[in-house]
């Protein structure tokens, strides 16, 4: 078995969405995440913005970024389900390895459970 890895990740939906579609393609993320062996620490909900520059057509999206542990086999498939769903303009994700790295995810993932709260 492989040592979970911290991970961030943000993806950015599109602005059309309802609010019932945009909370319910959240949840198909995290739980995609989470079926692909990651345990979702915190998340950041960054809510509607401008884009930098406009993608199909849009010039806002909606934020979210997920701070979790995982599987690296596991982010491929995760990688595969972003690129496939219609709603979702743009997708990165970010691995933490080295110990300062971890300590800057961990105060980021905590600065966000701070936020949700």
């Amino acid at each position: 078995m492989s040592k979970l890895k911290h991970y961030e990740t943000m993806f950015i939906l599109k602005p059309t969405l309802t609010e019932e579609e945009t909370v319910a393609q959240i949840d198909l993320v995290k739980a995609t995440i989470e079926k692909n062996g990651g345990e979702i620490v915190a998340c950041d909900d960054m809510g509607s913005r401008n884009l930098a520059y406009e993608i199909e057509k849009n010039k806002r999206g909606y934020y979210f970024v997920a701070y979790f542990k995982g599987a690296p086999a596991g982010i491929l498939e995760i990688e595969r389900n972003y690129r496939i769903n219609e709603n979702i303009l743009r997708f990165i994700f970010i691995k933490y390895e080295n110990k300062k790295e971890i300590a800057a995810w961990t105060k980021m993932s905590e600065e966000a459970a701070k936020k949700a709260n």
